[in-house]
């Protein structure tokens, strides 16, 4: 109890019992459409009434856009979600962009045309903002009072391809959307930004490194300007047959919609396209100061990149996947592997004192758009410390933040994604997953939908909570 009240006492002045309302990022599908994000559905409710619901912000069309040719996938607007900062705010800016995997394949893009991932036709028209987005001071310490902005991602290659596939009437246009929202959120007031922060969630967190760099350069020496890359660590590791299913996906990814266009020319100069697609050959060509957060045993990662159906078709994974409390002493190990390749894949990043991050011993992903993840009365901590202050203290110079867990099964704090004893990871199965902590719990279906050769995952979230015990303030995923 302690611990948090001193967090509360230093960033607020007031207290509050309020449950919530949020959700989870759905798992993305691998070598397909991937979909997760907190607004995978519009339908979300409460096992009991909510003493302060979340803000709900309304869609904006971006002006213009599809004359720029910044067009999702299908050719519709992008678009994006604003509320405007106030008081000491009032000139500080928070971009966020939206994850919600990629598409790799002809099939895949066609298919993520009729989502809300491919086309604003199927975008919901408000969302609620929660976690790094809350507009109350007691859940989002500092940036409660920013111009806050989540812009929508609808073009399937992390804001990043330029291309097009005119037979399938395709639009490949990542890049130029990102152009396109940036240029309209500077003319209605941004230029004018004291501070700025770029962040983004899964595969928005990549596309938060990528554009990294010329977001800085967006504004005058004067504006402080730093990213956020929340559960965008990708790594280019080997899965459980000894394949590279993530750099398979990646490889069509960067090709089809000819995402070399948009990365790094250092990177190029030494690297493949694809090999520069990875953070871990990315970050290191990054200028404007970065904060890396991510779960060392990132849970989309396990299931998709490390132990998918594709590698592991026996499914002697499957148990493990489904909780990691039931992996065998040799499937531990591999995920341990997995986690020293990405502390050392971040061992030169960390050497800059510019840079932050925060990896904790978590099976989790995406912890930033969560209220119970990023402020909360039981919120992960690493040396009693949760996502939101180490953020805010590394933004803010208050303190050098480099925090790195120790190994599964140290921390008592993570809250990690189980599935229920049914979970099948098979085309058609339906599963529930469980976030295990002690104040809330998730669940969602799975739809799996076939592809060409691969199968697409689509999860649906319906978030239930339980009942949040009051500490002196709000909480939040």
């Amino acid at each position: 109890m302690m611990r948090m009240k001193v967090f509360v006492i230093a960033a607020v002045a007031f207290a509050s019992l309020v449950s919530f309302i949020s959700a989870i990022h759905g798992s993305e599908a691998q070598l397909s459409s991937l979909f997760e994000d907190n607004a995978l559905f519009s339908s979300l409710s409460t096992q009991q009434p909510s003493q302060s619901q979340p803000l709900m912000v309304p869609i904006t069309v971006i002006n213009g856009a599809a004359a720029k040719g910044a067009v999702c996938l299908d050719g519709t607007s992008p678009a994006y979600h604003f509320h405007p900062g106030s008081g000491s705010g009032a000139n500080s800016w928070l971009i966020h962009l939206e994850g919600g995997g990629w598409c790799n394949t002809i099939r895949n893009c066609v298919f993520r045309k009729t989502t809300r991932r491919g086309s604003f036709k199927f975008m919901e028209k408000t969302l609620p903002f929660t976690g790094i987005l809350s507009n109350k001071p007691e859940e989002n310490p500092d940036f409660f009072n920013w111009n806050r902005v989540k812009i929508r991602y609808c073009d399937g290659a992390s804001f990043a391809g330029d291309s097009q596939n005119e037979a399938n009437q395709l639009q490949f246009r990542g890049q130029k959307i990102w152009l396109a929202a940036i240029e309209e959120l500077m003319s209605k007031g941004m230029q004018k930004a004291n501070q700025a922060l770029l962040s983004g969630c899964s595969a928005g967190g990549l596309a938060s490194i990528i554009h990294c760099d010329e977001f800085g350069s967006m504004f005058p020496k004067s504006t402080k300007v730093k990213c956020l890359s929340d559960a965008g660590f990708f790594l280019d590791a080997v899965d459980v047959s000894g394949g590279h299913t993530l750099r398979n996906m990646f490889g069509g990814v960067v090709t089809l919609q000819e995402v070399q266009k948009n990365l790094p020319k250092s990177c190029l100069n030494q690297l493949d396209p694809i090999s520069c697609f990875f953070p871990q050959n990315l970050i290191q060509h990054v200028q404007t100061p970065l904060f890396l957060l991510n779960a060392a045993y990132d849970a989309w990662q396990v299931q998709e990149s490390l132990a998918p159906h594709s590698a592991d078709p026996s499914g002697s994974w499957k148990d493990c996947k489904t909780n990691h409390a039931k992996c065998n002493s040799s499937q531990m190990q591999f995920l341990q592997d997995f986690r020293n390749q990405m502390l050392n894949d971040v061992k030169d990043f960390t050497r800059s004192s510019a840079t932050g991050l925060f990896i904790n011993s978590c099976f989790a992903h995406c912890q930033s758009e969560r209220q119970d993840t990023w402020f909360a009365d039981d919120s992960p901590l690493i040396n009693d410390m949760p996502v939101a202050i180490a953020v805010g203290d590394w933004f803010f110079d208050r303190k050098t933040i480099k925090a790195v867990d120790c190994a599964y099964p140290c921390d008592t704090t993570c809250h990690n994604l189980i599935f229920n004893e049914g979970y099948d990871d098979t085309p058609t199965a339906a599963t529930t997953m469980i976030y295990s902590s002690q104040s809330s719990r998730l669940t969602f279906t799975a739809l799996y939908l076939l592809s060409a050769l691969f199968p697409t995952y689509m999860f649906l979230v319906h978030l239930r909570v339980g009942g949040v015990l009051s500490r002196f303030f709000s909480h939040s995923t």
